[in-house]
């Protein structure tokens, strides 16, 4: 009877990952796809995973930075439909390559969208579209400044598949714990970096590309460049990223995080970089969390058990920070920073001083926020060091920002009514490093706010160097 139970359980539980296995097939017009690698060099194949419901697809090929600039296009690349694998979310689509393409030679580093189109005469037109990254063929050689996209983020918010690592837009309403490049992306480029890019691009600064896990797999990229960028919502980091950069700024590299939730939560790699972990505020069902040793916990960098704050690197944490104009916090806040220390470098050419705000008008500081645990003396800001921020860590503006009060439930030594800012600030050990504690810095560059603009001029000059 036991055996009959089981039996009948078995079959039921196999024609519900059937019937799931089915609902995720798409319908009508689709085409979709990924790439095998997030980035490549020049003279490396980019290979295309891609399914359609039309036996052919056309692929367009652009460079996305101060003006969209089309590379390469071909029509009737043969293609196949392919079943969405019940865990594609977590364990990747596992699609076959449809089509290769070697990486020219005169291809310019950068960020570079792939649009796959059809017409099906049956079902209709579709298009979507991915992304890789083109490396420099020799790093270093066309500038001194490299901007890593926050291609972690990107994976950690897609959904496709069924989950992301959120609740909010899951399948099932629950939160995933291991999430898969081998799917297709939803990019937050545009939302985050591209803004960064097109004022740098038109304002004579050359960047080099690479991405998150660039640090983490080809830190030998790094020795070639002064300057690193962290742009927009660089939130995901994995430990051997951390360290490689660390070690960078401390051989004398500078960094500059115009961004803010930056190097929030840790992650590890799988899959030789195709996947990433994270139990965030679970992190008790960590399978690691059992073994004694925490560094690796795949939870906030800021928590207690894990001992490495992420204020050790880029100066502010998002336990001192949280939300401005976002999540019911300050939604009436000045969207802008109080300068305290006008006479610093950084606002060289600015004309600001002691007490005045600026970028409100395109609203830098809003979202998600950094911040260090401060007091204050004789009317200025001076960090405490306790929360791992450094001692030559300079307070050069804030904003009020606050986390929502329902987060502090997951997080057993964050109270509840802690008020925090925006901080933006620099500090030296090696190299130097300078933050804006904010997600919406490149705003002002968008909006062509002339003070963000002088700001944003300044470092790069000056840290390039």
């Amino acid at each position: 009877m036991i055996q009959r139970a089981l039996l009948i359980v078995v079959v039921l539980v196999s024609a519900a990952v059937h019937v799931r296995a089915e609902q995720m097939q798409p319908s009508g017009s689709f085409v979709l796809g990924y790439t095998d690698e997030l980035s490549y060099a020049p003279g490396e194949t980019v290979s295309f995973h891609c399914s359609s419901s039309a036996a052919a697809y056309h692929l367009a090929i652009e460079r996305v930075g101060a003006k969209r600039e089309r590379v390469f296009e071909k029509d009737g690349i043969e293609v196949t439909q392919h079943p969405i694998p019940d865990r594609a979310s977590s364990q990747g689509c596992e699609w076959p390559s449809s089509f290769e393409l070697m990486i020219p030679t005169d291809w310019r580093s950068g960020y570079y969208e792939a649009v796959l189109s059809i017409n099906d005469e049956q079902r209709g037109k579709a298009r979507s579209s991915l992304f890789f990254v083109v490396r420099a063929s020799e790093p270093g050689s066309t500038s001194k400044i490299l901007l890593q996209l926050a291609t972690n983020t990107y994976n950690a918010y897609t959904n496709w598949g069924g989950h992301s690592l959120y609740s909010y837009h899951d399948r099932d309403g629950l939160q995933g714990h291991r999430v898969s490049f081998d799917r297709p992306l939803n990019s937050q480029y545009a939302k985050w970096e591209l803004p960064f890019v097109r004022w740098a691009e038109q304002n004579g600064f050359t960047l080099e590309y690479a991405v998150n896990s660039d640090l983490e797999f080809r830190p030998e990229l790094l020795k070639s460049y002064r300057l690193v960028l962290s742009v927009g919502h660089d939130e995901y980091w994995s430990s051997p990223m951390r360290d490689h950069l660390e070690a960078f700024i401390e051989e004398g590299g500078n960094v500059a995080f115009f961004s803010g939730n930056t190097c929030c939560w840790q992650v590890r790699s799988e899959d030789e970089g195709r996947a990433l972990t994270c139990y965030k505020q679970w992190y008790n069902i960590d399978p690691i969390y059992r073994r004694g040793d925490h560094k690796l916990l795949s939870t906030l960098w800021g928590h207690h058990l894990v001992g490495r704050p992420e204020n050790e690197m880029t100066g502010v944490g998002f336990l001192f920070g949280g939300y401005h104009r976002s999540h019911g916090q300050f939604m009436d806040g000045p969207g802008s920073y109080e300068v305290h220390r006008p006479d610093h470098w950084i606002f060289e050419e600015t004309e600001l001083g002691k007490g005045d705000r600026f970028g409100g008008e395109a609203t830098i500081v809003g979202y998600e926020c950094d911040g260090c645990e401060m007091e204050w003396r004789d009317g200025l800001p001076f960090p405490t060091h306790r929360d791992g921020t450094p001692d030559s860590f300079s307070i050069l503006g804030t904003c009020p920002a606050r986390w929502h009060p329902g987060d502090s439930l997951w997080y057993s030594e964050f109270p509840k009514d802690r008020e925090g800012s925006a901080t933006l600030g620099v500090y030296t050990r090696g190299g130097t490093v300078f933050t804006c504690g904010s997600t919406d810095w490149s705003h002002g560059l968008a909006g062509k706010t002339p003070v963000v603009e002088q700001i944003t001029r300044n470092i790069l000059e000056r840290l390039s160097q």
